[in-house]
């Protein structure tokens, strides 16, 4: 499969989400200003690398303290796993090259976002850092899909206000679900293609901040938005990620997304609120009950961004386990060799060196 010279170019519908509005997005992504990216990839020659792609959640983007202007930093996800990756492996280093801005699987793959890449996009400078540094490509994580959804035009607002969303626009044969569903393989591929045979590729679902309508009285709003998001990350990212033998952290999980029973304080001034689990949690964990300016804002904050790595730690294949390896149980083959960390199979095609597809012995 021969590089495009011509990547095709996603227009994307702006949707200015401020204040309220933020609160009631799913998950993702206020953009600062578009980025220009110069990496340097060359590492040592003893390095291995931890790749992180994806959109402002692989980047650790967070409202700043006194401005509440979103902002990279270095408590994300990525670099919270990769403490502690790195304490067993202190020869691992980090990669992050992910888009703050608005990143959909379509401008992922095909570039024309709000993010430059020397390559046209995101996807082509991945492939080129895995072409360059092949085994030495120890994981690779991945999250992506949910911008598709916040800037697909089937957010409803009245007065400026996000007071609902078009089920039948997001279910559409041509709106965002099945737009994550198109790509993500056309992504998964690409990067299975690339990679080494032993490069781990692990996804992730997506926590869900629509639930923070529950306490600006919108019920309705959160029940509803909660089984759009479980169709999301089961149907849409679950179901895909499965198809490719790729592992997916249940960060969905991991904040109790789907728990409206249980009831829990939430602290406010006046006394003791009770709201669901799974309400407060997105207040706990995000920036969503933050007042003005910094909040409200959909991002984690630090211990949010910890959970997330507890995720995707979890999933990974335990370093001891010779006898029952955890990868397997995501459908990955059993090898002969030693155990290593990320030593499993996903993909079995490649890219020969003209960047032509083959197949492995």
């Amino acid at each position: 499969m021969k590089k495009e010279n011509e990547l095709a170019k996603l227009s994307l519908r702006q949707h200015p989400f401020t204040g309220i509005r933020t609160v009631l997005c799913f998950v993702l992504l206020i953009g600062a200003t578009p980025a220009s990216f110069a990496h340097d990839d060359d590492g040592r020659d003893d390095d291995r690398f931890y790749l992180s792609l994806g959109d402002s959640l692989s980047v650790g983007v967070q409202p700043d303290a006194t401005t509440g202007v979103n902002q990279r930093t270095d408590d994300g996800y990525p670099d919270q796993l990769f403490n502690i990756l790195s304490a067993e492996e202190d020869d691992l280093r980090l990669v992050k090259l992910g888009c703050e801005n608005r990143e959909t699987t379509e401008t992922m793959i095909y570039g024309g976002g709000l993010c430059e890449y020397e390559e046209g996009s995101q996807l082509a400078q991945a492939i080129k850092f895995l072409r360059k540094h092949g085994d030495d490509v120890a994981l690779i994580t991945i999250d992506i899909g949910v911008n598709d959804v916040i800037f697909s035009g089937c957010i409803i607002e009245t007065d400026g206000i996000v007071t609902g969303v078009d089920v039948g626009c997001i279910l559409d044969p041509d709106g965002p679900f099945a737009q994550v569903a198109a790509n993500l393989p056309i992504i998964l591929s690409a990067l299975q293609q690339a990679a080494d045979d032993d490069t781990q590729i692990v996804g992730m679902n997506y926590y869900n901040t629509f639930l923070a309508s529950w306490l600006a009285g919108n019920k309705v709003l959160a029940d509803r938005s909660e089984g759009l998001a479980r169709m999301l990350n089961n149907d849409v990212l679950g179901q895909t990620y499965a198809a490719f033998y790729v592992p997916v952290a249940d960060v969905a999980g991991a904040f109790d997304s789907n728990n409206f029973a249980d009831m829990v304080p939430l602290p406010t001034p006046v006394g003791p609120l009770m709201i669901p689990q799974n309400v407060a949690l997105i207040c706990f964990w995000t920036h969503m009950c933050v007042p003005g300016p910094v909040g409200p804002n959909i991002h984690a904050n630090p211990t949010g961004y910890g959970v997330i790595a507890a995720a995707f730690e979890g999933v990974l294949p335990a370093e001891d386990d010779d006898d029952y390896r955890r990868g397997h149980r995501y459908g990955y083959r059993h090898h002969d060799r030693p155990n290593d960390r990320w030593g499993h199979k996903g993909y079995s095609g490649h890219l020969d060196d003209d960047g032509n597809r083959g197949d492995k012995d």
